[in-house]
Parts: C-alpha cells; sequence; structure tokens
C-alpha cells in the first residue's frame, strides 16, 4: 500500500534462498528478531556476507537493550520496537532510502 514492491517469505530459509539467487535485486531488508530456523540476526550475518552494503531492519517486540545490542553487532542498521504502527514503518524506511543521496 506504500507503492514498495515487496518480497515476503514465512521463514528465515526461504528469505535467505531468495536474497542469495539475485541479492542486487534488493534495496531493503526487514526481518523480525524471532524467526523459524535461523534468527533475525543471523540472518543479517549471512544476508552481509553476499551485500555489506544494504541496510537491514529488525524488528522485535523483546527487550530492546537485548535486541538492539546484538542487531549493533550483526551490522543491522536500525532496530524497530514492535508494535509499530504503519505511520512509524513507514518513516522508517524512508529515512534509509533516503540516506545513500546523502552519502
Amino acid at each position: 500500500r506504500l507503492g514498495y514492491d515487496v518480497v515476503a517469505t514465512t521463514n528465515s530459509l526461504d528469505a535467505l534462498k531468495v536474497f542469495r539467487a539475485n541479492p542486487d535485486s534488493f534495496d531493503l531488508v526487514i526481518t523480525d528478531y524471532t524467526m523459524p530456523h535461523l534468527t533475525g540476526v543471523d540472518l543479517a550475518n549471512e544476508i552481509r556476507r553476499m551485500r555489506s552494503d544494504i541496510p537491514i531492519i529488525l524488528c522485535s517486540g523483546i527487550h530492546e537493550s537485548l535486541a538492539s545490542e546484538k542487531s549493533k553487532k550483526a551490522g543491522i542498521t536500525e532496530f524497530a520496537m514492535k508494535p509499530l504502527s504503519k505511520k512509524e514503518f513507514s518513516a522508517i524506511i524512508l529515512i534509509w532510502q533516503m540516506i545513500p543521496n546523502f552519502l
């Protein structure tokens, strides 16, 4: 509804497989901290091995300090605490769309 082309999967292994097939077709990765098979942090680590430049937003409902500390170590670009409204979520995405224009 916000005008983005979205590729969604229901687990981290499928997400990794889709990303691995064409890593340059993605501008941003949004993942959850807790997912089947690989955590969002583990997924981010795998994605960073293929594309160190891609922004990764990690969403979580667990305690912010624990998740954000692990996120920083994994090179997560942004940490978002759930629940998020559509407005909050779109603002986070918009910020990371604008950043390459300033670099």
